[in-house]
C-alpha cells in the first residue's frame, strides 16, 4: 500500500512546474591569437535543481538528499593497492589532487574517504558497495571503463551517482558520468572553430583500429553539432607499410573531395609523424589545407618540431590554468602530477560547489547536470544528461615550433566555443 500511495504523491509533486535557471552572465573570452596570461583560479558556487527522476527516492537505500550542515562523505576510488607501480602512482596523484581541492573549498565540509581498487573491476564494485555502506553519498572514480561500469551497476539501486575519471563515453549514462577529456568534445571544439574560420569542409583520416573507429565516429557525431561537414573519409592499416600503401588513396580523397581541412585521429606515438612527412610530398600541403588533430600535438614536445605540422591546430585545456595547477601541485607534493590527476581536483570542485548551495538535493542527477557547469583547474566543464561532459578548450596552432593559442578557452558556457 505505502509504495503505491508514495508513487502517486510523487507523480503529483513532480508534475508541478519548476523554475529553470539561465546561463551565467559572464561572457566568454574574446577570440584571436594570444599567448597565455595566468588568471586567478576561482571555484563558483551554483544552484541545484530539485530531482524528480524516476527512482530518485528508492526504498531500501540512501538517496541523494544530504545534510549540508554536517560533513558529507565522498568516496574516492583509485587504482592503487596492486603490484602495478604505474597504477599506484596514478592513485597517489589523484588522491593528492582531490585533497588539494578539499583544502581549497570554503563553507563546505567534505569527509573524503579513499578506497583502493587495484584497477580491477570486481574489486572496484566491492569497494564501492563498502563505501556506500560506510555512508558515501557520491562516488568519485574509478579510472578504468570496465570498473566504472561495474561500480555504476553496483550502486545504482542505492541511488548513488558516480563521477568516473574515464573518458570512454560508452560507459556514460544512468548514474555514471565521465570526467575525462573525450574525443567528441575535442572534435566539436576544433570543428566549430574551423567552420568559423571558413575551413569547415573537412577530410577525415583515421587508423584502422578499434580506437581509430571510436575516434572517427566521435568526429562524425561532433560535426553534426557544428557548421562543419565531413566531405570525405579514408583509413589506413595501423603500420608503417599500411600508411605508405594508403598514401595515394588519402591524398586523392583529400584533393578530390573539396576539403579545406584535414582531420587526423593519429597521435605522436602512432602514424602522425609519418603522415605529416609524407602527405606534403603527395601534394597535400599545410599551405593548401588546414591540418588539425584529435590528439595533443604538444605531447611529447618533439612533435612541435615536425615541418608538416607547422600551422596545424589542436585543442587543449586552458594552458594558464593548467600551469597554475601544476605549479601548486609541485609545491605541495614535490613532484609533477600525473596527466589526469587534475580530474581528482575537478570532481571535488564540482561536488563542493553543489554542496555550497545548501540544498538537500545537491548531489542529485539534475544538480550534477546543471547548465552553468563548474570551474575546475583546467577550466570550465559541465556534465551532460547522457553522462558525457563538455569542457572549455582552447584552440592552439603550432607556429615556429611553439604553441600559440589562437582561440582562448571559454570561461563560461555563455560564450564563444560552445
Amino acid at each position: 500500500m505505502f509504495p503505491t500511495v508514495f508513487s502517486r504523491l510523487r507523480r503529483l509533486v513532480c508534475a508541478l512546474p519548476v523554475p529553470g535557471f539561465g546561463q551565467p552572465a559572464v561572457a566568454g573570452a574574446p577570440r584571436g591569437a594570444a599567448r597565455v596570461r595566468a588568471p586567478a583560479l576561482a571555484l563558483g558556487a551554483v544552484l541545484a535543481l530539485a530531482a524528480c527522476e524516476p527512482g530518485a527516492l528508492q526504498m531500501g537505500g540512501p538517496s541523494t538528499r544530504v545534510d549540508t550542515d554536517r560533513p558529507v562523505q565522498v568516496a574516492l576510488l583509485v587504482p592503487g593497492g596492486s603490484s602495478d607501480s604505474g597504477r599506484n602512482t596514478l592513485a597517489r596523484d589523484l588522491e593528492a589532487a582531490a585533497r588539494m581541492a578539499v583544502a581549497d573549498l570554503q563553507g563546505v565540509q567534505i569527509d573524503l574517504r579513499v578506497y583502493q581498487t587495484g584497477g580491477d573491476a570486481e574489486r572496484a564494485a566491492s569497494e564501492a558497495a563498502r563505501a556506500v555502506n560506510d555512508g558515501a553519498r557520491i562516488i568519485l572514480g574509478p579510472v578504468f571503463s570496465q570498473s566504472a561500469t561495474a561500480v555504476g551497476r553496483t550502486v545504482a539501486q542505492r541511488n548513488v551517482n558516480v563521477l568516473s575519471f574515464s573518458n570512454n563515453t560508452d560507459v556514460a549514462g544512468g548514474n555514471v558520468f565521465v570526467l575525462g577529456h573525450t574525443f567528441e568534445n575535442t572534435a566539436q571544439r576544433l570543428l566549430d572553430h574551423a567552420a568559423r574560420e571558413g575551413k569547415g569542409r573537412v577530410a577525415l583520416v583515421s587508423e584502422r583500429t578499434s580506437e581509430g573507429e571510436v575516434a572517427k565516429r566521435a568526429i562524425q557525431r561532433a560535426a553534426t553539432r557544428t557548421g562543419a561537414s565531413i566531405v570525405g573519409t579514408q583509413d589506413y592499416s595501423f603500420s608503417q607499410q599500411g600508411v605508405v600503401d594508403a598514401l595515394p588513396s588519402i591524398a586523392s580523397m583529400v584533393r578530390s573531395s573539396g576539403a579545406q581541412s584535414v582531420f587526423f585521429t593519429a597521435n605522436s606515438a602512432g602514424a602522425l609523424p609519418l603522415l605529416a612527412q609524407l602527405l606534403p610530398e603527395n601534394r597535400v600541403r599545410p599551405a593548401d589545407f588546414q591540418f588539425m588533430g584529435l590528439a595533443r600535438w604538444d605531447i611529447p614536445p618533439e612533435t612541435l618540431q615536425l615541418d608538416g605540422l607547422q600551422g596545424g591546430w589542436f585543442a587543449l585545456p586552458d594552458p594558464a590554468l593548467t600551469r597554475q595547477f601544476e605549479a601548486r601541485y609541485r609545491a605541495a607534493n614535490g613532484a609533477e602530477p600525473h596527466p589526469i590527476a587534475a580530474l581528482g581536483y575537478d570532481g571535488i570542485a564540482a561536488i563542493g560547489a553543489l554542496l555550497r548551495s545548501g540544498r538537500s538535493d545537491a548531489l542529485s542527477r539534475e544538480a550534477l547536470t546543471q547548465a552553468s557547469g563548474f570551474a575546475g583547474v583546467n577550466g570550465v566543464f559541465r556534465l551532460r544528461p547522457d553522462g558525457t561532459n563538455e569542457r572549455g578548450l582552447a584552440v592552439a596552432e603550432i607556429q615556429n615550433n611553439e604553441v600559440v593559442v589562437i582561440a582562448p578557452a571559454p570561461r563560461s558556457f555563455a560564450g564563444t566555443g560552445f
